[in-house]
């Protein structure tokens, strides 16, 4: 019997059956010739008359086989279908978001024991200055990093919903930390899958558990402290690690780059240049070490070639909004580290690695807080441990693993070599160590771990570690810094004035923009208008008013008694003095902007 999926030989046994004039057909008054294809050399085909089963021939067209799209065409349906999602990463991608809700739930409420400054409220206001007719943040004149690609965004988002509040500085950094939570635990899991690749991402996220009240929770998720510009980079490194040998590969990792650069100029520590020198690398040793052709080599040239991309790419996309009139960044200090400063240098790496890890015990009491600050060294440990081993086998580690170890001790030595060690506080300089070094260890030990029964070790350093946690999450909220004396301002109706660059943006964000204090510096004998995170529009005394100036006796923002006479210098005598807690406001019955050099 005739197969009727077999769509060849349906198509032969027609044209016999044509030919011979077996299939009755009605034929009407067919033109000569018509039959031009018959071709006599074909033998005669005696065949019985078939039996089909149901009495029914079967069809001879449209057919049931191939070409598909005919078919689809003919039955008049749809030539696509909705993919179907196996349950097994449908419930991966479920877990993945269940745990990203909680690390979020988490972290915000570490955010909240510390108080907003004017670092996170520049950054608000700017976002909300792009929300209200003002997307190229013309005028401004930011510091020496934009976040214009990466945070701006999110703050302006989050003020749609929320408004311009202070809650908006805690609400971004807890989203921000836990991405790079999840991105880098993913990055840790690479291809393993099952026991293997949960071990590996919950190595990486454990050992990101690590931010202290003193200085850590500051630093790695209350504002734009570099922090969030490792995203790009994770990313970059996940795309070369899971994608196919493919053209667009280079390309994404280019914009990607791209993307993270124009905000941050750190991308180029953490993510161009290791991308740059691994790449050159590995071409090296397929072409010159191996004898591979250029042409099997492709990948790994164009990896420098994509790193070079984001530079020009970058530079581009500045020099365009520049020329829209947008926003000035201020050139980052790029000179290096003189002989006696590489003491402190190095004193100031060692500490910020002891508070990026959670493991600064410096300065406590011996007790229950020095004890799980100390239990936090396990985690720079299996870093050091991890770094080690891929530098020893370096040449057969792979493109994710050598990209982790480049960036990390790049990051390590341009902050140990640069001139940007000047406290504690700059460990930001250095940030992207914390989530570069723990997807290398979940990559590189998860595995050695399990396999030398090491897990109820982990198990118990994990539970100090949630311990370390829970202590940070008790603490009692606290409000942003200047809160009270915004508060005060506001009642007395003093809504415009002068102040040092830690109290004007912070009391701007906390009066909702109710209160103006706008940034002033010490300029000679007086005072003039700050160029950091500011617009000379502020400045302009036809259009704008300030009558006030505030000093602060706190930090961050302390003012020294050189201010007060700097002041008066600037201003004269106040008409009144008022004492707000650690604030003293001076109040003039005059415009004092029309005093201020422009």
């Amino acid at each position: 019997m005739l197969e009727t999926g077999d769509w060849s030989a349906r198509v032969r046994v027609a044209r016999r059956l044509l030919a011979q004039s077996w299939l009755p057909l009605p034929w009407p008054s067919l033109p000569p010739g018509w039959l031009a294809f018959r071709t006599p050399a074909l033998p005669p085909l005696h065949l019985p008359r078939p039996r089909w089963p149901g009495g029914r021939a079967p069809r001879l067209w449209p057919p049931r086989g191939r070409p598909p799209g005919l078919r689809r065409a003919w039955r008049g349906r749809p030539s696509f279908r909705i993919p179907r999602v196996r349950p097994a990463v449908a419930a991966a991608a479920l877990a993945w978001v269940i745990a990203g809700l909680a690390l979020f739930t988490v972290f915000l409420r570490m955010s909240a024991t510390t108080p907003v400054n004017s670092d996170g409220a520049s950054n608000a206001l700017q976002a909300w200055a792009m929300l209200h007719g003002n997307p190229l943040l013309r005028g401004w004149e930011l510091s020496d990093v934009s976040f214009y690609t990466t945070e701006l965004p999110q703050y302006a988002l989050l003020e749609l919903a929320r408004g311009l509040t202070p809650d908006v500085v805690h609400l971004a950094g807890a989203m921000t930390y836990t991405l790079v939570v999840l991105l880098a635990a993913r990055l840790a899991r690479g291809r393993a899958a099952g026991a293997a690749g949960l071990l590996r991402a919950a190595l990486a996220a454990g050992i990101m558990l690590a931010p202290q009240q003193n200085g850590g929770v500051y630093i790695l998720m209350l504002s734009p402290d570099h922090t969030g510009s490792t995203v790009p980079v994770l990313l970059t490194w996940i795309l070369l690690d899971r994608a196919p040998r493919r053209w667009w590969v280079p390309a994404a990792a280019a914009l990607l780059l791209t993307w993270g650069l124009v905000a941050d100029n750190i991308v180029l520590i953490t993510g161009v240049a290791p991308l740059a020198a691994v790449g050159a690398w590995r071409a090296y040793q397929a072409v010159a070490r191996r004898g591979q052709r250029l042409r099997g080599a492709w990948l790994e040239l164009a990896l420098p070639a994509a790193a070079l991309a984001a530079v020009g790419g970058a530079r581009l996309a500045g020099s365009l909004l520049a020329g829209a009139g947008g926003f000035y960044v201020w050139p980052v200090d790029n000179q290096l580290a003189v002989a006696g400063d590489l003491g402190g240098n190095l004193a100031l790496t060692a500490r910020g690695l002891l508070l990026l890890f959670g493991a600064n015990f410096l300065g406590h009491n011996v007790g229950y807080v020095a004890g799980l600050a100390f239990l936090h060294l396990a985690g720079i440990g299996l870093v050091a441990w991890a770094a080690c081993s891929v530098l020893r086998r370096f040449a057969g580690a792979g493109l994710a693993e050598q990209l982790l170890v480049t960036g990390t001790l790049f990051s390590l030595a341009c902050y140990l070599l640069g001139r940007n060690a000047l406290d504690l506080h700059s460990t930001r300089e250095f940030v992207a160590v914390l989530p570069l070094g723990a997807a290398l260890a979940g990559r590189v030990l998860a595995g050695r771990l399990h396999a030398a029964r090491m897990t109820p070790a982990l198990a118990l350093v994990a539970t100090g570690y949630l311990l370390s946690v829970g202590r940070v999450i008790a603490l009692p909220a606290a409000p942003a810094q200047g809160s009270e004396l915004a508060g005060w301002l506001a009642a007395q109706h003093l809504t415009d004035g002068l102040g040092g660059y830690w109290q004007a943006n912070a009391i701007t964000l906390e009066t909702a923009g109710q209160v103006s204090v706008r940034p002033v510096v010490i300029a000679g004998a007086g005072l003039g208008r700050d160029h950091w995170e500011a617009q000379p529009g502020w400045y302009n005394p036809a259009r704008q008013q300030a009558n006030f100036v505030v000093l602060s006796s706190v930090w961050p923002g302390k003012t020294s008694v050189a201010w007060q006479s700097h002041v008066r210098a600037a201003f004269g005598q106040p008409a009144r003095v008022y004492s707000v807690g650690p604030y003293t406001v001076l109040v003039w019955d005059r415009n004092l902007l029309a005093d201020l050099p422009r």
